[in-house]
């Protein structure tokens, strides 16, 4: 018979082992309650959030009081479309990191047309400090709209405490323009001047670089190859620069009344105009590039005198900024508009493959947008607003196939050239029904060239060396780590070459002239919007209202107000919203001013030097789609 077996007694617990398993309880615990802690905290503080912005919101929404001064004063420069996700512009700005701002020129143009019509705006107000440089051709868009602002009726006053040539171009456009008397207006003229590595990489650091290219004029890799410009870089460059410069020229002359010979002497004469005793303001006012000169507090108090007297607001008279005005506007809006729809697409910035985010060009990311304007049925034709230097060829052959299939689709494409449609920016503008231009865009360098950089002697500074066996002769010939073979030289000449035929024949094709007749204007040369339309690259002048006028009318959808525009880009998920909102205020900008956000040194003090040698490091990795070399169609002919 079997008998029950006693329970044994517990073991008893290792005394260190039962303080470790203690401290590891109190450590989970602890660990638990700060991980909820911040839960409920970060959701107390995005209730906050929501009710502060929702209370805003509903500000932005109330209607203006009448004889209200609208204050236009734009931080960052101009762009097509924002280069970064909500977030991350609304943490810049909250920390006032204000090179990271940007402000979309669509944005700026419609607070400046929605002003002309608005009965509660008496005055415009242009505060130009903090706008940084942008391109011609978006300035002169911009310019144009103050121009018929000033038409109607409306008084455009400016003020700033010292301008640029960029800001001056807007602000000469104003009825007055007022300086700060300790102030500056420095105009200088345009300069294209480039970083060259080739005794940095090739001589000291043993990097060679190859370069292959069609056409004398395609500069853009030549700081690699070369220690100063060529010849027929300068030759180029110079050609374009000064048919843009004489226009600026012109713009200011023309809208300030002056004789541009007269302008362009004081520039050259501004050494002996200021050395009686140093005073940049008076030598503006002497010029006449001003009305007068006038502390903020003399300024602030002429538009409490033709305006109406505030002390709650900011300059002590009644005004809203351009953020609030744009707010309203977007409050005004229909959210339900069946109307028939003009499309536009942005195309800003490098091409290169793959899907980027909104703010870039990628080959299958911004032809998925082309495709889905020519999927939606309500989409009944397309602009496609280019500002690019170019890039990948086989990135912008994708977005250019998509161009000629909404065509076949029976849905017209307009291209509206910005600031820059060079190279790759062209090569997805050239079958459009029909490009626009600004005279001061610059565009063409229709050219193709590959970069490839070996290492194989800056490893053997180090004492590394590359060995070993191939079934072919060509079996690790593009290997970067070993010498190049000439054969392979030969190689990719020949695709570059071939490239070059692809790219001038489609234009010939596109534009209906003779390959050799396109031959003469290609080369890799880059010319301004006006001496493009000189030789057939461009079809007309004008802005993106011209380009929607001109694909609506295509269309056959009538006038203005029986279609409507819509931009199709990828949006934002609705917390990137929230937050971009909330960040944007006031109180967004107090409660997050405490964050920091590290920066490239580099990118931050010398962006185009950035940008060039990333172009080394982009041509050393693994190419894209099985191919040994990249084909590019880019051009560095930005300022």
């Amino acid at each position: 018979m079997n008998q029950p077996v006693p329970p044994l007694p517990p073991a008893r617990r290792n005394p260190v082992a039962s303080f470790f398993i203690g401290l590891w309880d109190v450590m989970n615990f602890t660990r638990r309650l700060i991980l909820n802690l911040v839960f409920f905290g970060l959701l107390f503080l995005l209730l906050v959030m929501f009710v502060i912005a929702a209370g805003m919101g509903a500000g932005a929404s109330k209607s203006l009081q009448d004889r209200t001064t609208l204050v236009i004063a734009p931080e960052g420069r101009l762009v097509e479309q924002f280069s970064a996700d909500p977030v991350s512009r609304a943490l810049a700005k909250a920390v006032g990191d204000n090179g990271a701002e940007e402000i979309q020129l669509r944005d700026l143009l419609r607070v400046i047309e929605s002003a002309k019509e608005d009965k509660k705006i008496e005055r415009v107000v242009l505060e130009l400090d903090k706008l940084q440089p942008s391109g011609f051709a978006s300035l002169r868009e911009v310019a144009a709209a103050l121009q018929d602002l000033r038409a109607s009726g409306k008084q455009l006053v400016a003020y700033s405490e010292s301008m640029g040539q960029s800001q001056y171009l807007l602000a000469a456009q104003a009825d007055e323009v007022y300086l700060d008397p300790m102030g500056s207006v420095v105009l200088e003229g345009l300069g294209r001047y480039r970083q060259y590595f080739r005794t940095g990489l090739q001589d000291k650091l043993g990097v060679d670089v190859h370069l292959f290219k069609v056409g004398e004029y395609k500069s853009a890799a030549e700081p690699y190859v070369l220690d100063a410009a060529s010849p027929a870089s300068k030759e180029a460059d110079l050609f374009w620069m000064n048919d843009v410069w004489q226009r600026y020229l012109a713009d200011i002359a023309k809208a300030r009344r002056l004789d541009p010979a007269q302008l362009a002497a004081g520039i050259d004469t501004l050494p002996e105009g200021i050395a009686a005793g140093g005073d940049l303001a008076k030598f503006a006012l002497q010029q006449k590039l001003v009305t007068a000169l006038k502390t903020r507090e003399e300024f602030e108090d002429l538009m409490i005198e033709r305006g109406v007297a505030d002390d709650d607001a900011d300059g002590g008279f009644r005004n809203v900024d351009f953020g609030r005005y744009l707010a309203l506007l977007d409050a005004r809006r229909n959210p339900v508009d069946s109307r028939p729809q003009v499309a536009v697409v942005v195309a800003e910035g490098e091409i290169s493959g793959g899907d980027l985010p909104a703010g870039r060009i990628g080959g299958e990311s911004t032809s998925a947008l082309l495709r889905a304007a020519r999927d939606d049925e309500n989409v009944k034709a397309v602009v496609l607003r280019v500002d690019s230097p170019g890039g990948e060829v086989f990135a912008s052959e994708q977005i250019r196939r998509e161009v000629v299939a909404l065509q076949a689709a029976g849905k017209p494409v307009v291209v509206s050239m910005g600031d820059l449609a060079a190279s790759g920016g062209y090569w997805i503008s050239m079958n459009a029904d029909r490009i626009y231009a600004d005279p001061s865009t610059i565009t063409g360098s229709i050219g193709i060239f590959g970069m490839v950089p070996n290492f194989s002697r800056a490893l053997d500074k180090i004492g590394v060396h590359t060995d070993g066996v191939g079934t072919t002769r060509f079996a690790g010939a593009f290997d970067v780590t070993r010498p190049m073979d000439p054969a392979v030289g030969q190689v990719i000449q020949t695709v570059i070459n071939k490239g070059y035929a692809d790219f001038t024949g489609r234009v010939a094709d596109a534009r209906k002239k003779p390959v050799e007749a396109v031959d003469e204007v290609a080369r890799g040369r880059v010319w301004s919007g006006a001496q493009a339309k000189e030789r057939g690259l461009v079809d007309a002048f004008g802005g993106l209202k011209d380009a929607v006028a001109d694909a609506a009318s295509r269309a056959k959808l009538g006038k203005a107000d029986a279609y409507r525009v819509r931009y199709i880009e990828k949006a934002a998920t609705p917390f990137a919203q929230f937050v971009s909102g909330f960040a944007g205020s006031r109180a967004g900008a107090w409660m997050l001013s405490d964050s920091g956000m590290a920066r490239m040194m580099l990118a931050r003090t010398m962006p185009e030097v950035d940008t060039q040698l990333r172009f080394v490091e982009n041509a050393a990795r693994e190419k894209g789609n099985g191919a040994p070399v990249k084909a590019l169609a880019y051009c560095f002919c930005g300022f």
